[in-house]
């Protein structure tokens, strides 16, 4: 009989859980990422000093987020197997929930900051972007200020699922 080991790709390193070790890249890298995006977005005259930053925290934290999302999940399955009380697995819920939503959000982020600095890349200190750039900018902040929440969400929720408090 043929049998596919499970792979233990996002799940430890040395025994420890690999979310542990890469949600706190995640916690700096989206945030990062929220304000560049906002400041590329609504200050044309800075695009050319921080371009390449957005640039860069626009594959990164994208990548972050999935990496601290899908060793969650391995983590989430590892904690349910040892058992769990029900007030446990709801905020275990609860926190894959936000973290599955901030994954989604930051890659739209992430997609859209890197349409908007390459749609801008020839014009950095262009004061009156064209209307396809201004809403390309609208829609930027708007997703940064949405990653932006469910990143603080994300966090809160987990805290409490490691503390047990609310």
């Amino acid at each position: 009989m043929f049998v596919i080991k499970e792979t233990p790709v996002f799940d430890q390193i040395g025994g420890l859980p690999i979310h542990v070790l890469v949600l706190h890249a995640a916690v700096v890298l989206i945030p990062l990422l929220e304000v560049g995006a906002i400041v590329y977005a609504i200050m044309p005259r800075w695009r050319g000093q921080i371009g390449w930053s957005v640039v860069i925290l626009g594959v990164v934290a994208p990548i972050c987020a999935f990496v601290t999302r899908e060793s969650g999940v391995k983590f989430y399955d590892r904690v349910i197997r040892q058992g769990t009380s029900p007030k446990g697995r709801e905020l275990l819920d609860e926190h894959m929930h936000f973290g599955t939503l901030t994954m989604w959000f930051t890659i739209a982020l992430g997609v859209a900051a890197l349409a908007l600095t390459i749609s801008t890349l020839r014009r950095p200190t262009q004061t009156l972007p064209r209307i396809a750039d201004a809403g390309l900018a609208v829609v930027t902040v708007v997703l940064a200020a949405i990653s932006g929440y469910y990143v603080f969400r994300t966090g809160d929720s987990g805290a409490h699922a490691v503390w047990g408090t609310y």
